[in-house]
């Protein structure tokens, strides 16, 4: 059982919107990401997401209701330094971040960090710090 510093493994990230493995408990991963601008539509078939800010802040969009994107309402939440929320599975989100934003990021460790999508912003393979 070792302690882990936060702001020490935040200082070894140097990209945005990539995951890194900080440690793990029953099935579940423990991941620091740096955000910055916005990140892709999507939404987890099977896994909750739990986002904590560990410094700066960021808006969590959400695009609710069915049919295509002009009959759906959009919703932001904006989460501040020291506040989470928890994403609900099949919920469609996208974090958005004007500035650079250090999270905590707690989900199933089989969580794809772009959910039913997949691009330029998909990590497959997560890395640990």
């Amino acid at each position: 059982m070792d302690k882990i510093n936060l702001l020490q493994k935040l200082s070894l990230i140097d990209d945005y919107w990539n995951p890194r493995i900080v440690g793990e408990l029953n099935g579940q991963h423990l991941k620091l990401v740096k955000l910055q601008g916005p990140f892709t539509w999507h939404h987890h078939e099977t896994e909750d997401e739990m986002f904590l800010v560990v410094k700066g802040r960021f808006r969590m969009e959400f695009r609710e209701g069915s049919g295509d994107d002009s009959s759906r309402t959009q919703r932001d939440v904006w989460l501040e330094e020291g506040e989470f929320m928890i994403v609900d599975r099949r919920v469609e989100h996208r974090p958005v971040a004007e500035e650079e934003c250090h999270v905590l990021l707690f989900e199933p460790a089989t969580t794809l960090n772009t959910g039913n999508v997949h691009d330029e912003f998909t990590v497959a393979k997560l890395d640990w710090i």
